[in-house]
């Protein structure tokens, strides 16, 4: 896909998706979307993809990211967007561009993830221990940097330790996505200036890729 917003529509939907699916744990107690949360933790590892799609496997891997992200830019006022996802979102950027501004942070992350892949691979991505290993990956990479996303929810289902685990592997998927979209072009800027543009993108995709 050669079109720079479609590219970048595709980026941005997967920091949407990663926030969709911590919104889901927090509020539902668990994963409805698995195979959304699979391509989003299998995101992480797609370091070297021949093209944007391929990050998450193909277009139905953010199919979730680009409909959340639809609705929300379809939205003509704060009252009609879901705040708690776009927190989310906003949380995810600023921390990609704390990352990003950190002298050496990037590639110190980019080594752990690859050392981590050996799990991933073993285990694939819906799986317990790679959660656990992505998880300490965010709490020495990503929560150091300030100031912490906060997630809100269900308290019981918030301190059980899987969900803990699983909450902050997308969020580590969603940053890796705001790195993927700021490498495209992408700026926040765009989200009100050219969110015009990011909306038809948006929905041509979903209308080219339709739901199996």
């Amino acid at each position: 896909m050669e079109d720079r917003h479609t590219n970048q529509a595709l980026a941005l939907a997967g920091v949407f998706q990663a926030a969709a699916l911590v919104r889901e744990i927090a509020r539902e107690g668990g994963l409805i979307h698995t195979d959304a949360a699979e391509a989003s933790i299998a995101s992480v590892f797609a370091t070297d993809p021949e093209s944007v799609e391929a990050v998450f496997g193909d277009v139905a891997g953010v199919r979730l990211g680009l409909e959340t992200m639809r609705d929300q830019l379809r939205a003509e006022s704060k009252q009609g967007q879901d705040m708690e996802t776009a927190r989310y979102v906003i949380g995810m950027t600023v921390l990609e561009r704390k990352l990003a501004r950190k002298r050496g942070a990037l590639e110190a992350l980019g080594a752990d993830i690859e050392e981590a892949r050996r799990t991933y691979e073993h285990f694939g991505p819906g799986h317990a221990n790679l959660h656990g290993r992505l998880a300490d990956l965010y709490a020495e990479h990503i929560s150091t940097l300030g100031p912490r996303i906060v997630v809100r929810g269900d308290e019981q289902v918030l301190r059980e330790s899987g969900n803990v685990a699983r909450v902050r592997a997308l969020l580590l998927a969603g940053i890796r996505a705001a790195v993927l979209w700021r490498q495209l072009g992408g700026r926040r800027w765009q989200l009100v200036l050219a969110r015009g543009r990011y909306l038809r993108a948006t929905e041509g995709l979903l209308e080219t890729n339709p739901a199996s």
